[in-house]
């Protein structure tokens, strides 16, 4: 046989294999329910793996920021510019955030706080830099034995992380995004990466779902008001505006209010651990939630995909709308009350 032709016929045969392998890999619908149909995808420009929103850059590692959420600490700093928010029971009826910043780079950040181990559990689903002043016992344990990287205040007191003298500690530790950097860089950890993106659909439709209007979500963490969330929804902006004790949630540097595209409430198992009122949650096993967007809700699932917390329906995902998620994680979920035109999702 002619070698020219022989050459030919065995690159045809590799070409095959090869071909039939990649139809032989798992989709990512057939692994994780997550269609390819829900991802933005528009080749014109770069889109925000967290946000599914136009960004000058994609790959910039995220970071995930242990924020105060104390009377004593508002209002925040940089809050605003988060792409994903969880506001979570810390000890007592107190919650607080967990912000992650992928597209936008605030130039402040704070107050931060003392890190729990759920809140590292959270910041590992990105592979993000975790930024804490202190830490509990268990997330230490975690931190130490290298689960994420981090920067920690209490090493850099003073110089990464500074003190503001008009609030008083433990409310008023501050870093800016340059410092971020530079403590990344003196460590050594990675600033660039590829992110996986959060599963986004331009239509907040969704087959076989059954929406109700929300246009207030109000939860409930405590008796003391001031620990409690409403969200009302604004139509000119298609979005939720937070407010908590009354008073609207806005950022300290730039004035503007919280708005969010959707808001996801999350039901999960809590234990108080310790003398201290430090808890246990429960990431991983599932459960009942209620997911928001557009003014309208609708009853979903909840399960942790890689370390994120996402909606899923019928064991397939509820893609997020465009734009900035905040998740409420709560120790119970009751029954949903009607007051007059306010929606309202009890977390005790």
């Amino acid at each position: 046989m002619n070698k020219k032709l022989l050459f030919i016929i065995l690159a045809a045969l590799v070409a095959l294999s090869a071909c039939n392998k990649a139809e032989e890999k798992p989709s990512p619908e057939r692994e994780t329910g997550i269609s390819e149909k829900s991802r933005i995808e528009n080749k014109s420009f770069p889109v925000s793996p967290l946000t599914g929103l136009k960004a000058d850059q994609t790959d910039h590692r995220p970071i995930a920021v242990v924020i105060n959420n104390h009377t004593k600490a508002r209002p925040q700093s940089g809050i605003s510019e988060a792409d994903v928010v969880y506001e979570m029971l810390a000890e007592g009826n107190v919650t607080r955030f967990l912000a992650i910043f992928q597209s936008h780079k605030p130039k402040i950040i704070g107050p931060v706080r003392s890190a729990r181990e759920y809140f590292v559990d959270l910041s590992k689903g990105y592979d993000a830099l975790l930024i804490c002043h202190g830490w509990s016992p268990s997330a230490k344990k975690k931190l130490e034995a290298g689960e994420a990287d981090y920067l920690n205040g209490l090493f850099y007191d003073g110089t990464l992380f500074k003190r503001d003298l008009s609030r008083k500690a433990p409310h008023n530790s501050y870093i800016s995004f340059v410092n971020i950097q530079k403590g990344a860089l003196e460590k050594h950890f990675s600033f660039v990466e590829k992110v996986e993106p959060l599963p986004f659909s331009a239509s907040a439709e969704s087959e076989g779902s059954q929406k109700e209007s929300a246009p207030h979500v109000y939860v409930q963490y405590s008796k003391d008001d001031a620990y409690n969330s409403l969200y009302q929804y604004d139509s000119n902006k298609g979005k939720y505006i937070r407010s908590s004790g009354g008073v609207q949630t806005e950022d300290r540097e730039t004035h503007q209010p919280i708005t969010i595209d959707n808001l996801l409430i999350a039901e999960m198992q809590h234990k108080v651990t310790d003398s201290a009122g430090r808890r246990e949650i429960d990431l991983t096993s599932g459960g009942k939630g209620l997911l928001f967007q557009k003014g309208s809700y609708r009853k979903i699932e909840w399960k942790n995909y890689n370390g994120r917390i996402l909606p899923y329906l019928n064991n397939k995902i509820v893609p997020f709308v465009p734009g900035k998620t905040w998740i409420n994680i709560v120790p119970s979920l009751e029954k949903d009350i009607l007051f007059g035109q306010r929606r309202i999702a009890h977390a005790n």
